[in-house]
């Protein structure tokens, strides 16, 4: 089984199942942490799900998407470690990846 570790705003880390062919967003929201709000459902338009990705996982993830990049690089909170959870497909590959919910806009 795959797991990912995601911590909380208010510190709190959990450490979730995942599904390939789920996106970590889908596999955060539907856990029933409320942290992200995904308002365009997983449409990389919003940035609602904006994630920090621990420096040992970011390796294991994909170059952003061009949609992606210009979402984040808007945000306030903006980090080189920023991505989208909508935009991170679980896969085997991503087994122990740990992210932080990055904080409300």
């Amino acid at each position: 089984m795959i797991e990912v570790k995601v911590t909380l705003r208010n510190g709190e880390t959990r450490t979730l199942p995942a599904r390939p062919g789920l996106s970590l967003m889908e596999v955060i929201r539907d856990s029933g942490i409320d942290d992200i709000l995904a308002m365009c459902g997983g449409c990389c338009a919003c940035a609602t799900c904006h994630v920090f990705v621990d420096p040992d996982s970011i390796g294991a993830l994909p170059d952003r998407g061009p949609d992606e990049a210009d979402l984040l690089e808007i945000s306030d909170n903006f980090q080189p470690n920023s991505r989208l959870s909508c935009q991170i497909a679980i896969s085997e590959s991503l087994d122990g990846l740990a992210v932080t919910i990055a904080p409300e806009e």
